[in-house]
């Protein structure tokens, strides 16, 4: 029988490490280049070193400042037995053992044993069985870490991910015993990581300071960190056709490193971490997915509230007065939209109606239209003439200083005696039916919240008993059907007169009904927006 090697286990604040004395000198200190580094206040550069000669290992000082000391002694040279305690200076915190025991400690090159074999690969199971249940991404990474730090006898490992531009960032560190390392960042260089999801292939570095490429990794060395193994997340998704291929995605790579080779080493560590990393990406993906998926859920839930509160902030669609009926009505083609309209009661006793469109769509438009309703609220109440009313939302807009965002909108009031007054802001023109002429109430200015001093002008026109005033947005006469033909104001023009002997409510629906027999089955492109007044004298 051979004699049993003897071997060094060193205890510090990264975890436990054997080294065997199978060499005639091993030098001991925290240079780089020793064979035992030890890093620490009071350890010198070349602080010791072990000769091992006919079996006998001895210790030796070499001129360390803060001395070398066996046992609890300071030694300048000592001659090792089974169980000694070394320290590189009295205080320092590193623990370093002399051990000689019947261990065969070649297995940590060679493999690991039976026992410790099926433990590897129930231990391997157990987490992926696991992994197929895992919902949130940050118990998923923990448990893939957790599992293939157990596999190969890592001291730490991490993952990064790649985000939207394919670029690598760090989203999980942990070490032995399920700790989650601190931080953000991992100490470690970004050249193997970024390497291996570059190639797609599995690296392993059994020295770091081996080769060409040690410079690029002092900052690790330097703490110790001599092997490296590395593999990327890669998804497989199969085609149809056997002989195209499968298309592969990498999200990311699985890092794993250590202080001693151990289990680094072994065939069975990296086979079954291929198979735990290419099990990983998949359900790294699907508990990605699954989040994406919960918070669309989130935001349709929250966006059904928003659409609720908006039509909340809508008057009631049919309004009738002693003078005047009404009703009007807006239809986004998201949940929320851009449009908006209301009604206003002045104190001498006039009707006010307002019709406005938000350049845009969707949740920023909503947003800016329900602004603009609280201005027209605030001011028109108090406001009898029109120009300075849309002239106060024009400088509300304007001031807030939102980059691409306008409104155009149409505001008037209409007096007991048929009095109309209105001012149009780059809104499309309201059609004034009376009788058998067709007027467009164009008179107003530019667009709200193009320049904060722009002018407004205003114009009167009187109506008679039975004349309609039809206001609309674009998604109206820009609807378009599935040639691509828009429905234009001169359709909308023939529907107000085949109907225009209908109450406002049946001549509201009426256009509705005719626009959407127009557009079929085409999808809405904007906003449908559209309010009916009738004076009724």
């Amino acid at each position: 029988m051979s004699n049993p090697t003897p071997r060094l286990v060193i205890t510090d604040a990264q975890g436990r490490q054997q080294i065997r004395l199978d060499q005639p000198v091993i030098t001991v200190g925290r240079r780089t280049e020793s064979d035992v580094r030890i890093v620490g206040a009071g350890v010198s550069r070349h602080h010791a070193e072990i000769t091992v000669e006919a079996g006998v290992c001895r210790l030796r000082d070499c001129d360390s400042k803060l001395g070398t000391f066996v046992n609890g002694v300071r030694a300048t040279e000592h001659a090792l037995v089974h169980g000694d305690l070394i320290r590189l200076a009295e205080l320092h915190d590193t623990r370093i053992e002399f051990l000689i025991g019947d261990e065969d400690l070649s297995r940590a090159d060679t493999g690991v044993s039976a026992v410790t074999e099926l433990r590897q690969v129930a231990g391997l199971l157990e987490g992926l069985r696991a992994l197929g249940s895992g919902r949130v991404v940050h118990d998923v990474l923990a448990l893939v870490l957790d599992s293939a730090i157990d596999v190969t006898g890592a001291e730490r490992g991490f993952i990064m991910l790649a985000n939207t531009e394919g670029h690598l960032e760090f989203r999980l560190g942990r070490a032995r015993g399920r700790v989650t390392l601190s931080g953000q960042t991992f100490e470690t260089s970004r050249k193997i990581p970024e390497d291996v999801f570059a190639t797609g292939r599995q690296r392993i570095v059994e020295d770091l300071l081996d080769g060409a490429e040690a410079g690029q990794h002092m900052g690790i060395i330097e703490m110790g960190i001599r092997h490296v193994l590395c593999t990327p997340l890669r998804l497989v998704r199969y085609v149809e056709k056997a002989e195209e291929g499968g298309e592969e995605r990498r999200i990311g790579v699985l890092y794993l490193d250590s202080r001693e080779r151990g289990r680094l080493r072994s065939q069975l560590a990296r086979t079954a971490l291929e198979t735990l990393s290419a099990e990983a990406a998949i359900a790294i993906e699907n508990a990605r997915l699954y989040r994406a998926a919960l918070e669309r859920s989130q935001l349709d839930q929250e966006i059904k509230i928003a659409a609720s509160i908006q039509q909340a902030l809508l008057p009631a669609s049919n309004r009738t007065g002693s003078f005047f009926s009404t009703a009007g009505t807006s239809v986004p083609c998201r949940s929320v939209g851009g449009d908006f309209f209301d009604y206003t009661d002045l104190s001498d006793g006039q009707f006010g109606f307002i019709l406005g469109d938000v350049a845009g769509k969707g949740p920023p438009a909503a947003l800016l239209a329900a602004m603009a309703l609280g201005m027209f609220d605030a001011e028109s109440s108090h406001q009898a003439r029109c120009a300075p009313v849309v002239t106060t939302l024009n400088r509300g807009v304007a001031s807030r200083g939102i980059s691409g965002r306008f409104i155009t909108a149409f505001y008037a009031t209409l007096a007991a005696d048929g009095s109309l007054l209105f001012s149009n802001a780059g809104h499309n023109a309201p059609i004034l039916i009376s009788g058998t002429e067709v007027r467009r109430l164009e008179t107003g200015g530019m667009v709200l919240g193009m320049f904060e001093h722009a002018t407004f002008e205003e114009e009167a026109v009187a109506l008679a008993p039975g004349d309609v005033i039809v206001a609309f947005s674009d998604g109206v006469s820009e609807a378009m059907n599935e040639a691509e033909e828009e429905y234009t104001d001169e359709r909308l023009i023939a529907a107000v007169h085949a109907n225009r002997g209908c109450a406002p409510e049946a001549l509201l629906d009426a256009l509705l009904a005719d626009v959407r027999r127009f557009c079929g089955k085409a999808t809405p492109n904007d906003d449908v927006t559209m309010v009916v007044v009738r004076y009724d004298g």
